[in-house]
């Protein structure tokens, strides 16, 4: 890929993985590229309107996602990415509230699980998992299996009206310690 012309990079994380967004935007010769994760997905050459929208789709479950190009002053422009009809800035603190996303490694290779709080979908590395929930006493526990290594996201009430439930991932039995949102 040529660097030359590219105008903006985001990171945007989904529940199927992480991917990297390159826009690249020749303002002399009208050319539109998108890259996501070094793949070419959207080219238009010789566009002669400079502003506008690029619209394309993001991961297996092809989350929408639209490159805003907006002049500022003269060859000036401003770019911005929207997933899902939202500013990204927006999606990303929805995806927080709605998702727990767990980073760690099993059997020495790194692994991210995400939850999914509102279908209770599980996530790991990109693929969906197959689970079974159960009502427990103080929550519900939602058992998958990782490489012949039995896993657990227990939901529990914080005791806290403003925390609501948190979620706890236990593999082998063990808590995981690191988790991000």
């Amino acid at each position: 890929m040529m660097a030359g012309d590219v105008v903006g990079i985001w990171e945007v994380a989904l529940s199927d993985g992480v991917y990297r967004i390159e826009f690249e935007h020749g303002t002399t010769t009208g050319k539109r590229v998108v890259w996501i994760n070094g793949q070419e997905v959207l080219r238009r050459d010789w566009m002669f309107k400079l502003v506008g929208k690029e619209t394309f789709t993001v991961g297996g479950m092809e989350t929408k996602a639209t490159v805003n190009i907006e002049a500022i002053s003269g060859f000036t422009y401003e770019y911005t990415l929207e997933i899902d009809g939202k500013s990204l800035q927006k999606f990303i603190d929805n995806r927080s509230k709605v998702t727990k996303t767990w980073v760690l490694q099993v059997d020495g290779v790194d692994c991210r699980i995400v939850l999914e709080k509102d279908t209770m979908d599980v996530w790991f590395n990109g693929q969906k998992m197959e689970t079974e929930g159960e009502f427990v006493d103080d929550g519900t526990e939602t058992h998958f299996t990782v490489a012949d290594h039995e896993c657990c996201i227990k939901a529990l009430s914080s005791g806290k009206k403003r925390a609501g439930i948190v979620h706890y991932l236990m593999v082998d039995g063990e808590a995981v310690p690191g988790w991000t949102d």
